[in-house]
């Protein structure tokens, strides 16, 4: 299969290409793709190195695929002629996931919606996709009314400058800010900008996204979005209430049946999800499974996953291999 990935030299292609090798993705032909300044530089796939192609040559090869990482503004522009030479666009921007005629997936929990028409169809945001696979499950069983959650997001969510911020203020060293503030010894209460009704967008990503992948506009969702000086993947703390109860043992054999999802939780031996254990894993990590005893039918999680794998490169290969096993492309 002729597979462009686009943004191959970022954070999450540079994960992108590791996760196509890894799961051993029928890849005939890799064409990497950048932005101009990057066109000619090479990167490296099952070790062997490919020159960077420009969007346009990119577009005239007719890939099979091409999977996006290369922001918003990149993917409103390219992936519709990507899509108009007959390749199926997956992309891990915000750009299309709440157009109502593109598909938001999360493959454990809605692949089975894709068809041979969608040609573009969105990766959900990182937060959203490790804790909506989490939760489907237990919608299922015991449809949730309302969720709150608090996340505690890992820097690499911003991207390399963010990285290189970090870096720079262990040493003690002066350099570019990606943040307003430090970040090192730090935890900033605003992840993407602000938007009017004072939510920032990641908070509202959290609300509108989950709405979609579970397909219930019922489910009440409030959210606060934390960034912290951490680079293995995002935690959330998640209060989700049920219309009916639960039996706890219950929710832990339905998210240990869960794909996708280990199951992490033994205050005995101190065992619960971290993310300089998530890191570098494709899995979403539940623990700290226990009853809020100060309402109805609800319970408290915590959640975390390695944003640029499950929250990102990792869902969107699974995309592109269920509609590969699919001969949907």
């Amino acid at each position: 299969m002729k597979v462009a990935v686009v943004g191959a030299t970022g954070m999450v292609g540079h994960v992108m290409l590791q996760v196509l090798a890894e799961r051993n993705f029928p890849v005939t032909e890799l064409i990497p793709v950048a932005s101009e300044r990057s066109v000619g530089k090479t990167v490296t796939y099952k070790g062997k190195d490919y020159t960077i192609s420009s969007m346009e040559d990119a577009i005239a090869a007719r890939p099979d695929i091409a999977i996006f990482s290369a922001g918003g503004g990149t993917s409103l522009e390219f992936a519709p002629k990507f899509a108009a030479v007959g390749t199926t666009v997956v992309d891990n921007s915000s750009a299309w996931r709440m157009d109502p005629d593109k598909k938001l997936v999360v493959p454990e929990i809605n692949a089975s919606s894709l068809t041979s028409e969608d040609k573009i169809i969105a990766n959900p945001n990182c937060s959203t996709i490790q804790m909506v696979l989490a939760l489907a499950p237990l919608h299922k069983k015991y449809k949730i009314k309302r969720l709150v959650i608090s996340t505690y997001q890992s820097i690499t969510g911003t991207g390399v400058k963010a990285v290189q911020q970090l870096e720079n203020e262990y040493k003690g060293e002066k350099g570019e800010m990606a943040y307003h503030y430090p970040i090192h010894r730090n935890a900033i209460p605003a992840c993407d900008v602000f938007t009017e009704n004072g939510y920032t967008k990641e908070e509202m990503k959290l609300v509108n996204e989950t709405q979609k992948i579970l397909g219930d506009k019922t489910i009440a969702v409030t959210a606060t979005a934390v960034r912290i000086p951490v680079v293995g993947g995002h935690s959330e703390a998640i209060n989700v209430q049920f219309e009916n109860d639960f039996d706890l043992a219950e929710v832990r054999e339905l998210l240990q049946a869960q794909e996708g999802v280990t199951v992490q939780d033994n205050p005995d031996t101190n065992t619960y999800p971290m993310p300089i254990y998530a890191e570098g894993k494709n899995d979403v990590f539940v623990g700290r499974i226990r009853r809020d005893y100060s309402q109805p039918n609800t319970l408290n999680m915590w959640v975390v996953a390695d944003n640029l794998r499950k929250g990102a490169a990792t869902n969107a290969v699974q995309i592109a291999e269920y509609l590969a096993a699919k001969e949907l492309v």
